[in-house]
């Protein structure tokens, strides 16, 4: 399961938060780099692969964690293997549109 959340916002379009379900509220170390999967931008809406892929389809940016979610993104064409990096051993990747 994955959690999604849309973020809509005049000058950006859509935002898509998307995030293996058990990242949710956890914090990633890299480096000197923490990152906190947080509910208040990945949301607490389980998602299916289905509604994930739609989202992403129309957004104009993403920001994905996990293995699920990232593979996902991957399968359906919304990013390249190549792009993705690894956060505390954790698969994450950035879509930007313009």
């Amino acid at each position: 399961m994955m959690f999604l959340k849309v973020h809509r916002t005049p000058d950006a379009g859509e935002i898509v938060a998307v995030c293996d379900r058990e990242l949710l509220n956890a914090t990633l170390v890299h480096r000197d780099v923490e990152v906190h999967i947080s509910e208040a931008f990945y949301g607490n809406t389980p998602a299916s692969e289905e509604q994930v892929m739609a989202a992403l389809s129309t957004a104009a940016n993403a920001n994905l964690f996990g293995r699920r979610a990232v593979e996902l993104a991957i399968a359906c064409g919304a990013v390249d293997r190549g792009c993705v990096v690894l956060v505390g051993g954790v698969p994450h990747a950035q879509v930007f549109r313009i």
